[in-house]
């Protein structure tokens, strides 16, 4: 209410009193409505709670904007992360459900030979199966437990391909159920260069192996003096993924070898020493900053695979710059990164566990962070892809400065690469799937060559325990971004907005135009 309103309030009451001072009933009534309305015309009036009070969510109607709309009020899960990234921040009344939910962790993408694991976390505790079902139907991996359920798979073929899996109560209720889509592809091969000291059965194993990887392997063995066995490599190899030598080498390579193989370690390429062999701890504690300490003659390493510990190891699991786990201590140097593989007598089980030692070998090299990066790294979507919902795909890699757009053929439709305030190192594009299943895309690199990937997109019942809990994570950042919950006036699904003037203005001229008529009489 400002001056206005009240001036034109308090003068249609001063004429409503000298009406009715002279029993003139009708027109002080009229007067009256007239000063009433005059000032609702000139004033600027709201419902109560103030202009643009609580609006009451829906999560099947997300609104498409909250203008004049003071706090949110919501009941349920609340919306997608799509939906809410749409929406300005506003104070947010809401409460987490106490229904359960479930979410699920396995990847998308796998290379051929990788073991694939599915992990599934619900928010109760209680008896339960997780089964992993082939295509066909086939249960391929089953699990029980109360708490957090997994089950394993080794994927025989590279492929893409689409499973399923279902969460089964104590009954044998189904709990949950939906498709796991996964992508096995054909590992790139691993370019190693190898400089040994001294030949042992170790050593022909893990060329074994590798070799049975399609490794490209340049591998040289100091068989005795002026003796050395040599395997070069089938294909040019500029920049190794990964450097190997044993702590034999190491000894004899004098301060220029062992600088020179340092600084290619600085300059980001993985160093794997097998210390097994090692004799001069001061090497090691003046070269790479590791302490070493004589270990028993008997000591074995590891539960599942044991293995025979080296003459010399560090004394304890975490050392300066050191961190250590079953035999394994490594260290980042510079760009690069450096692991001391303090055991030995590996070749035991090539016969008896083959799959168990390659699979040992591949955690040593994860541990080492040995990978090598594609042209353009896709990233998997922040929520389950949905029909006729937006969908953010992004990637990130050297090709995006050679692609400008990004293709689906499903949908004939062409998008331009955007860059994102939230993902400084990435690219996206939006796009609305139409129907679930298979989303091809295909991006130009350099050379005229064509990146092609797909990603899932699941029907609206598929998994709906994992939706709901995504919801709710999503709508729980949400309300993180605003000050304080939502108070204020009462919801009516609407925001209340400033009354309209003209409806005032209307009932003003009739009564002063009874007022003129009467007068007339």
């Amino acid at each position: 209410m400002n001056w206005m309103s009240i001036a034109a309030l308090v003068l249609g009451l001063a004429g409503a009193f000298i009406y009715a001072a002279r029993r003139r009933w009708i027109d002080a009534v009229l007067a009256a409505v007239a000063g009433v309305a005059l000032a609702a015309t000139v004033g600027s009036f709201a419902l109560p709670g103030e202009a643009g009070s609580t609006l009451a969510l829906s999560a099947s109607e997300p609104p498409a904007s909250l203008e004049g709309v003071r706090s949110l009020k919501l009941e349920g899960d609340g919306l997608r992360a799509a939906e809410w990234e749409d929406l300005p921040a506003r104070p947010l009344a809401w409460s987490v459900p106490a229904t359960p939910t479930v979410r699920l962790d396995f990847p998308r993408t796998i290379a051929l030979g990788r073991i694939f694991t599915l992990r599934l976390e619900r928010s109760w505790q209680g008896p339960g199966r997780l089964q992993l079902l082939a295509e066909n139907g086939e249960v391929l991996a089953e699990s029980k437990g109360e708490g957090v359920l997994s089950v394993q798979w080794l994927p025989p073929l590279a492929e893409r391909l689409v499973l399923s899996a279902r969460l089964l109560d104590a009954n044998g209720k189904t709990v949950d159920q939906g498709p796991v889509p996964v992508t096995v592809t054909e590992p790139a091969p691993l370019q190693v260069r190898g400089r040994f000291g001294a030949p042992s059965f170790d050593l022909r194993t893990l060329d074994d192996l590798l070799a049975a990887s399609n490794a490209v392997i340049d591998w040289q063995v100091e068989l005795g003096k002026n003796l050395r066995r040599s395997e070069s490599a089938r294909t040019g190899m500029k920049a190794p993924d990964l450097e190997i030598v044993d702590a034999a080498w190491f000894e004899r390579a004098g301060e220029a070898g062992r600088a020179a193989l340092l600084a290619r370690v600085a300059e980001g390429a993985p160093l794997l020493v097998l210390g097994a062999n090692a004799n001069d701890a001061g090497v090691w504690s003046r070269g790479i900053g590791l302490r070493l300490a004589p270990q028993p003659a008997d000591r074995s390493i590891g539960a599942r695979l044991p293995m025979t510990s080296g003459g010399l190891n560090p004394a304890i699991g975490r050392a300066a710059e050191w961190q250590g786990e079953d035999g394994l201590w490594t260290r980042d140097w510079h760009k690069g990164r450096i692991a001391w593989l303090g055991v030995g007598g590996w070749h035991r089980h090539a016969i008896e566990e083959p799959r168990a030692l390659a699979l040992w070998w591949q955690d040593v090299l994860d541990r080492l962070r040995v990978r090598r990066d594609d042209d353009l790294a896709w990233l998997d979507p922040g929520e389950l892809p949905l029909p006729e919902r937006r969908l953010e795909v992004c990637a990130r890699g050297e090709a995006l400065a050679k692609s400008a757009s990004l293709d689906f053929p499903a949908l004939a439709l062409t998008l331009p690469w955007q860059r994102r305030l939230e993902r400084v190192d990435a690219a996206c594009v939006a796009v609305w799937p139409k129907q679930p299943g298979w989303l091809g895309m295909t991006a130009q690199a350099q050379g005229g060559r064509a990146l092609e990937n797909a990603v899932y997109v699941y029907a609206e019942r598929d998994w709906t325990l994992w939706q709901r809990a995504q919801r709710r994570e999503a709508t729980a950042r949400y309300a993180a971004r605003t000050p304080a919950p939502a108070t204020g006036a009462q919801s009516t699904g609407k925001p209340l907005r400033t009354l309209p003037a003209w409806p005032f203005g209307l009932v003003f001229a009739l009564a002063m135009l009874g007022l003129w008529w009467r007068e007339r009489r």
